[in-house]
């Protein structure tokens, strides 16, 4: 007899067992939910070990280190760009003059020429200024820094009065200009 309640006890409970679900993981499902378990999100603690915080740490001084050096390689690419288009200029004094032409008056070009993303905007800037007599340092403000727009919004930003498409048509017209301006050759 004792054998025999030892065996159904056993039976039972494994019976018992075997429908519930297994909630210990986060992966089974109870009674109407769906989906696979409760959403987990990963966040700092004081409780997560700290290895796994020291971790945590370097990776983020790492990737901190990283964006550091790119920003300095792009400050080292653009001195290098500017020093170029210097270079370029003395070598070639008919666009130096061409360029200072088109330039408001007591202008230097080298400064004139600081912030653009590279020399062909700032010369379709510059016919832009003089097509359109829209203040060139106007055009560079809104050209260049951390808000830059495009030579076309600049341009319907600064004249409201000149829509958007007619002010990307000016813009393509003005590097254009900017093209045949670069290929000014040495006389």
């Amino acid at each position: 007899m004792k054998k025999f309640l030892n065996a159904l006890c056993t039976v039972g409970l494994v019976s018992c067992l075997a429908g519930v679900p297994a909630f210990s993981q986060g992966k089974g499902r109870g009674p109407g939910q769906q989906g696979h378990g409760p959403e987990v999100r990963h966040t700092e603690s004081r409780h997560e070990p700290r290895a796994v915080r020291e971790t945590h740490e370097v990776e983020h001084e790492k990737a901190e280190h990283r964006l550091e050096h790119r920003v300095e390689d792009r400050n080292r690419e653009q001195e290098h760009k500017e020093a170029n288009f210097e270079d370029r200029l003395e070598r070639n004094p008919a666009l130096k003059a061409k360029l200072e032409r088109l330039l408001p008056a007591g202008t230097k070009l080298e400064t004139a020429a600081q912030g653009f993303k590279n020399h062909r905007q700032f010369i379709a800037a510059l016919h832009v200024s003089k097509n359109l007599g829209i203040p060139f340092d106007q055009l560079k403000a809104k050209m260049t820094g951390t808000d830059a727009m495009s030579l076309g919004q600049a341009i319907h930003e600064l004249r409201p009065n000149i829509d958007p498409k007619r002010a990307g048509g000016e813009a393509k017209k003005a590097e254009k200009e900017a093209k045949e301006t670069e290929k000014t050759k040495t006389t």
